[in-house]
């Protein structure tokens, strides 16, 4: 049994509910179509950053939604959302299984900034169909037919961070020289002598500093995901937040964190550390490197926590199911598909075919 969402936000002229539009970015009234603005205050050129203290998690003043929203959790997958807090039922948007909902308040820190669905459900499903067609090593089958999916729009929530970090290190770096060295070989029984270029490496060590500044460090805040899917959406135009208002949650799934301040702050700890490595290998130069040592200070820390906008989405084939997700601003796609065996295997015994090619062309020649 379906139960409709309560009125939230009516219409001015008819008093039905008013959903978010993806096509006009404005509130639409799900009964006569009207359009409303959705008011933006005056915000600052850049959204505004926390400075990161993990006890913000137990500040009640940050956990105002600006409307009235309840926490369930799904007993089948895990998955923890938010809806308004007069609705009573709902589909889980993870999995697709019925609920009957406990009352209660979502225990979490308010989103900052948001990005709106750019992105209708129409077109993510078009999207998608453009998309399998050109995937490699897929089922013809698969590629023709049309593909009906299980699309729920949903805000998933994430972290970002700002930090400053002031790096020493101390390394021993390789550096190739050449020396020529005379060597003795047998060819047709005659022994014969020959010159030979021969590489070594001369070691030595070195130290310095290096500065960074990290803006916007990405990390998802939520771990009902697939984290090879979310990975590849590096495509969010976060200069576009925009403030939060709980008027882009209508008509769509807001989910709340599962990932803690603290273990979001570690993640991108995690990030930047590898980053500050790559720099800091390419800055120190030289042709090998070991021993790499580096003792990195962070400061000017700050957070902000934000919501951006995913198609949640899954089909099956062949009594299998497969799970993409669809970027709500941009179009792009992550996902798996089934794949081909025989299409796989012979595209592995053509490059054999290949490379046998290859090496018998060389050896006769």
């Amino acid at each position: 049994m379906s139960v409709e969402a309560p009125i939230r936000f009516p219409c001015s002229g008819c008093g039905a509910q008013m959903i978010f539009d993806t096509e006009t970015q404005q509130m639409k009234c799900t009964y006569c179509g009207s359009l409303a603005p959705i008011e933006q205050p005056r915000y600052p050129s850049e959204p505004t950053e926390y400075e990161l203290d993990f006890a913000d998690e137990q500040d009640q003043a940050l956990k105002d939604w600006g409307t009235e929203q309840q926490a369930f959790q799904c007993e089948n997958c895990g998955a923890q959302m938010l809806l308004p807090a007069a609705q009573t039922a709902a589909l889980c948007a993870f999995c697709g299984s019925p609920k009957v909902l406990p009352q209660g308040d979502p225990d979490s820190i308010r989103p900052e900034s948001i990005i709106p669905f750019h992105i209708s459900k129409d077109e993510a499903n078009a999207l998608f169909l453009k998309w399998k067609k050109k995937k490699w090593f897929v089922p013809g089958a698969f590629k023709k037919q049309q593909t009906r999916s299980t699309v729920s729009g949903i805000y998933v929530p994430f972290w970002t961070f700002d930090a400053q970090t002031d790096s020493d290190y101390s390394a021993e770096v390789g550096t190739y020289h050449y020396r020529t060295e005379t060597r003795t070989r047998t060819v047709d029984g005659k022994t014969e002598t020959y010159e030979e270029q021969v590489r070594y490496t001369v070691w030595h060590w070195t130290s310095g500093s290096y500065e960074r500044f990290f803006n916007d460090v990405l990390v998802p805040a939520s771990k009902q995901h697939d984290t090879r899917l979310m990975e590849q959406f590096d495509d969010f135009s976060l200069e576009d937040l925009r403030p939060y208002k709980p008027e882009y949650l209508s008509g769509f799934v807001a989910e709340r964190y599962t990932v803690p301040l603290r273990e979001g702050w570690s993640d991108a700890v995690s990030r930047m550390d590898d980053s500050l490595e790559d720099s800091i290998r390419r800055q120190i130069g030289g042709d090998e490197l070991r021993n790499l040592s580096i003792d990195t200070q962070y400061s000017e820390q700050t957070y902000k926590h934000i919501l951006l906008p995913l198609w949640n989405a899954s089909y099956t084939y062949k009594e299998k199911v497969y799970r993409y997700m669809v970027n709500g601003e941009t179009g792009s796609i992550s996902g798996k598909v089934p794949r081909s065996g025989w299409k796989i295997t012979f595209f592995t015994l053509f490059c054999v075919l290949v490379v046998a090619a290859i090496i018998l062309y060389f050896y006769q020649s």
